[in-house]
This record gives C-alpha cells, sequence and structure tokens, in this order.
C-alpha cells in the first residue's frame, strides 16, 4: 500500500474511482507478503503489484469490474495449470485479495491516512473483508489515541480498535475475527488489518568503512539509519552520506537517551573495549530485535569477560551476535554489510542460512502452509 498510496491518493483528490486489490492472506511460496496492493485508475491504469506478474492480467480485469459495480469481493488465486497459465502462480503458492473500489464516498479518511504515513505516525488500516453485505469494505484508522472512521457497530469498532494497537505496537499484519458486534468469539466477521509503522532503526556504533557501508544497505533495505561515534573527526555528515542522522556523543551515554523497541538493530563496529563494551552493556539490556559486534572470536571471548565483570548476565549475553553477520566469506565493507544483514533479516523472519538450493520445505519461513 505503501508504493502506490501516491496514486491512489491522487485519483482520489480528483474524486475518480480506483480498483484497489490487496494481498490479505498468502500460503506456501507466494510472491508477495499480505498487504501487497495494486490499483486500477479510472483511465486504466495499472499501479502496484500483488504478484510479481503471475496473475496481474485476471486482477487488472477483476478491479476494473469493481471500480465500476462498487461490489467488493474476496478472491483467491492458486497453482496455475497448463490451461489456465495466465491466471495461476506458477511458484506454487496461493494468494488471497479482497479487491474493493476507493473513492472519497467508501473511504473518506483516505487523506488522513495518507498523512499519517507521510508523517511517520504509527496507524492501522482495519478493513471488514467478511460479514454482512453492508459491512464489507468499511474502514477504521486506528491510532495511538485517536480513531477514525467505522464498521458499522460501536461495539465492533471498540474491539477492532483495541485489538488493531496491540498489532500495531508489534508490526503485525492480519485477520482479526469476530461476531457481528464485536464478540471475541470464532464468529462470520472478519476484519484485514494491515499496520503501517515508522520505519524500524539501524543504530551503528563506530564511524569506520564498515560503518558506511552497513548504513548504504540499511536504508536499501528500509530502515532509519544513525551512526554514532564520540570521534567527531570521524563522525560527519560528509561521511556518511546515506545515514538520517550522526551523532557524535559516546555509544553507551547516547543509546541509554533513546527509545528502542522491538524493530530496533544495533551493531557495534568499534573494536575497542572503552567504547564497546560500555555500548554493548546497554544495548544487551534494551528489547532490540537484534544486537551485534564486529570483531574476531578471540576479541569475542575478552568482550564476553569484561561484559560479566559489567553486570550483563548470561541470558543476556546470549542475545549478542558476534562475530557478526553470516559467514558467506564477506572480504570488503560491502560484503561485510550484506553479510550482518542477511543475519538481521534471517534472525527476523527465522529462516535457517543456508542455501535455498540445499534446503527443502517452503521458501518463505513463518506464513500459512
Amino acid at each position: 500500500m505503501r508504493d502506490i498510496l501516491p496514486a491512489l491518493l491522487e485519483a482520489w483528490s480528483r474524486d475518480e474511482p480506483v480498483g484497489l486489490a490487496t494481498v490479505v492472506r498468502t500460503w506456501r511460496s507466494a510472491p508477495r507478503p499480505a498487504g501487497a496492493s495494486m490499483l486500477v485508475t479510472a483511465t486504466g491504469e495499472a499501479v502496484g503489484s500483488v504478484s510479481g506478474g503471475c496473475v496481474e492480467g485476471a486482477v487488472y480485469e477483476l478491479a476494473t469490474e469493481i471500480r465500476e459495480s462498487g461490489l467488493p469481493q474476496r478472491v483467491t488465486y492458486g497453482i496455475s495449470d497448463d490451461s489456465a497459465f495466465e491466471v495461476g502462480l506458477t511458484c506454487g503458492g496461493i494468494l488471497e485479495l479482497f479487491v474493493e473500489r476507493v473513492d472519497p464516498v467508501t473511504w473518506p479518511e483516505l487523506a488522513g491516512f495518507a498523512r499519517s504515513v507521510e508523517l511517520h505516525e504509527a496507524v492501522a488500516v482495519a478493513t471488514v473483508v467478511q460479514g454482512p453485505p453492508e459491512r464489507l469494505g468499511r474502514h477504521l484508522l486506528v491510532r495511538e489515541g485517536r480513531v477514525e472512521g467505522g464498521t458499522g457497530s460501536a461495539r465492533l469498532d471498540a474491539a477492532v480498535t483495541d485489538d488493531a494497537l496491540g498489532m500495531l505496537r508489534s508490526g503485525t499484519t492480519g485477520f482479526l475475527r469476530y461476531g457481528v458486534d464485536g464478540q471475541r468469539l470464532e464468529g462470520e466477521l472478519e476484519v484485514f488489518v494491515s499496520c503501517f509503522a515508522p520505519p524500524p532503526r539501524l543504530i551503528v556504533f563506530g564511524a569506520i568503512d564498515f560503518a558506511a557501508a552497513l548504513a548504504r544497505a540499511g536504508k536499501f533495505l528500509g530502515f532509519h539509519v544513525t551512526v554514532c561515534d564520540a570521534r567527531p573527526v570521524f563522525a560527519t555528515t560528509k561521511r556518511f552520506p546515506d545515514a538520517d542522522e550522526v551523532v557524535v556523543d559516546w555509544p553507551h551515554r547516547w543509546l541509554a537517551t533513546q527509545q528502542v523497541d522491538e524493530r530496533t538493530v544495533i551493531c557495534v563496529l568499534t573494536h575497542d573495549p572503552k567504547f564497546d563494551v560500555p555500548a554493548l552493556e546497554v544495548a544487551l539490556r534494551t528489547p532490540a530485535a537484534y544486537v551485534g559486534a564486529m570483531g574476531s572470536r578471540r576479541t569475542h571471548e575478552d568482550r564476553l569477560a569484561r561484559l560479566r565483570e559489567a553486570g550483563v548476565t548470561e541470558e543476556q549475553s546470549k542475545r549478542l551476535h558476534s562475530p557478526i553477520g553470516l559467514d558467506i566469506g564477506a572480504r570488503t565493507p560491502e560484503e561485510t554489510a550484506i553479510s550482518i544483514l542477511a543475519e538481521v533479516v534471517r534472525e527476523r523472519w527465522g529462516g535457517s542460512g543456508r542455501s535455498l538450493a540445499e534446503s527443502d520445505g517452503p521458501i518463505h519461513v513463518g506464513v500459512a502452509r
């Protein structure tokens, strides 16, 4: 949705209806995740993708039809066969889509949603995708302390708001199921919640060439990147043009002032105990998703001993990824950055780190099978 939002908002501001298709559920090796969207404008332009090309033609036709009729539909596309190659998924996955008409009448809160995304304000979009016909396609925008729109039931709105806030805090996208008036039982009404949170943070300590490569790669993956070093001659925006911010301060002192959440990645590249041990002491006591430190195995053993002396527990030390990164034979700063972020991605999604050609089973870990 984030990628197609400018085109969606432009059509909405001109009062031109669009057909909007959103992936709401996937199985096996589906090419796009839940939340991926494609729209078809009044002029017939297609923006975005829901399958990387496998079923776009069929979705285009359906979105065009629903743009005219205004009657939303929930559809499923599965594995293709020879006679229906153009409307199947050759990858072997299954996609479930919700297709709706979007205009100022069907979604009057769209401008407010777009504004929240632009300001990096955490917002969840809850859409009724199964239930009574008069409820289908209703939207509820949920933010901390503020709600817009409605599902057609005050009790359901209250239940969705409460549950969507929990999903928003964890950055989770998925389904909620209720009775028609918000009963938290296995009911007939389903709500798809798509969460739009600020970019996760990548905090890099150590203003070295490896940090510059990591900042570039981190920005490519969508992180908000901070480089921090106590040495002003090295910690400059000129040396780190890809970083969102460059901080001159002692790493441990600065980190202690920051809001670190479960999506934050912390990489310590300083190679100096007077910098990295105090920084890691603070980092390992935060809920950060990943804490890694550069150095040899000998450096790692020395670092662990120093951390124990500083009062870091065995359980906290187990969270430390050191030596940092996956073993891909990296040598250059750029290769090392890929090694580090590959490990970050593996930790996020639970992959094995093995070559896909040497493994079996689903390619995408953590999706419905």
